[in-house]
């Protein structure tokens, strides 16, 4: 029997995720805007970490998103559009991305390029 522990995804997200937020942090002029990318389903919020608010949040669960029958990468751009639109409406322009751990590939590329088309800059 090997003694060596086995390393599974979640365990590796975990640990690029703290190493991600060890060195970013949201604050009221620059909230974080943080990505979850699960199998099926995206989310993301734009979090105030200094008063721990939560400014706005987009999910693929929502009702006006389930109806759509979209690819996964084309539901992570419709995400970053509505993401944008509720943060610019809260009065939030600027905010610091977190990837969560994830690689700056694919769907969390697409949320990002969609909401920085749609008016948020980081």
């Amino acid at each position: 029997m090997s003694t060596l522990k086995t390393r599974n995804n979640s365990t590796g997200r975990s640990r690029r995720r703290k190493s991600v937020r060890k060195n970013l942090s949201g604050t009221g002029e620059r909230p974080r805007l943080s990505v979850f990318r699960g199998n099926k389903n995206m989310s993301c919020q734009i979090i105030d970490d200094d008063s721990g608010v939560t400014i706005a949040s987009a999910s693929s669960l929502e009702k006006q998103f389930v109806s759509v029958k979209v690819s996964k990468t084309e539901m992570a751009a419709l995400l970053g559009k509505e993401i944008a639109s509720r943060g610019t409406s809260k009065g939030v322009t600027t905010v610091v991305f977190d990837r969560g751990g994830y690689k700056y590939h694919g769907r969390v590329k697409a949320l990002a390029d969609a909401a920085r088309e749609n008016g948020l800059v980081f």
